[in-house]
């Protein structure tokens, strides 16, 4: 009785922290991880058409959206290994089996460091314009930047926050876009608490995890933007490339926030791959 009241109150105490909200029907879980700066409600434009088919799990990463920010720590969260565990123990608390991963961005990274700890658990990822290093390697890698242009972003975190949040927001979402969704992006960026934010930030823009794609023994989905400032097309062709089991769409589209900005050429692909794709497809 004291195992059973413990597992319950651990799981209550994960859904708090995490702002862990239960959707939808059908026998497969989808768990949508939201990217750097932003929260769960980015998924709006995809929910209501993913809960027609599977049970849906959106979160906050702790430190982001409506998380409970006390339980964010500088040690835990200074390597993407912080935010995986979120995810390890999101789906160990509510025992969630066959999880078909959508990760936006950096956390494709983080969905594949939380597989090879909970790989069992985990049917397939579906990353949304991800990049394993953002960090230009010559000759063999192109991530988008140099060093010091990345340390210079983050250096203007310290010496104007709500500059570098005007600054960032267009380039993520596409300057294409409506002023609507840029605004959202900022506003989401300058409501994340600056050390946070920083901490999330240096985690995402100064690692390198190509290493890790090998291992990622999951069937994968990637989708890759056509125009995105954050991860060009040879980001995604590298990617495909280097993971086992994957394949690669590229969206005729600017900016780095496909889910947000074309939905609905993204949600009927994701369904099917989704439905016919498991561990024991592999």
């Amino acid at each position: 009785m004291n195992t059973l009241t413990g597992a319950i109150s651990n799981k209550d105490r994960i859904s708090k922290r995490n702002n862990i909200k239960v959707s939808g029907q059908g026998t497969k879980t989808v768990m949508l991880a939201h990217g750097f700066g932003c929260d769960q409600n980015m998924w709006r434009f995809m929910l209501p058409e993913l809960e027609k088919h599977f049970q849906v799990v959106v979160f906050d990463y702790v430190g982001s959206g409506q998380s409970e920010i006390n339980n964010f720590s500088t040690e835990r969260y200074s390597t993407l290994a912080g935010y995986a565990k979120d995810i390890e123990e999101i789906i160990t608390a509510f025992d969630l089996t066959d999880v078909a991963i959508v990760a936006h961005s950096v956390s494709s990274i983080i969905a594949g460091l939380a597989s090879r700890n909970v790989g069992e658990r985990i049917a397939n990822i579906t990353m949304v314009c991800p990049s394993p290093c953002f960090i230009n390697n010559p000759p063999d890698y192109e991530g988008g930047f140099e060093r010091e242009d990345l340390e210079e972003l983050i250096n203007l975190m310290d010496k104007n926050y709500i500059g570098w949040a005007n600054y960032l927001a267009p380039l993520v979402m596409g300057a294409g876009h409506s002023a609507e969704l840029i605004d959202e992006l900022t506003g989401s960026f300058c409501s994340t608490d600056p050390v946070v934010a920083k901490t999330f930030a240096k985690a995402t823009f100064f690692s390198d995890y190509r290493s890790l794609l090998k291992d990622i023994d999951i069937p994968v989905l990637l989708f890759q933007s056509t125009n995105d400032s954050l991860a060009s097309p040879k980001i995604g062709h590298y990617m495909v490339q280097q993971l086992p089991h994957s394949q690669l769409e590229m969206i005729d589209a600017e900016g780095h926030c496909l889910h947000m900005t074309h939905p609905s050429l993204l949600t009927p692909i994701l369904v099917d791959f989704i439905r016919h794709q498991s561990v024991d497809s592999l």
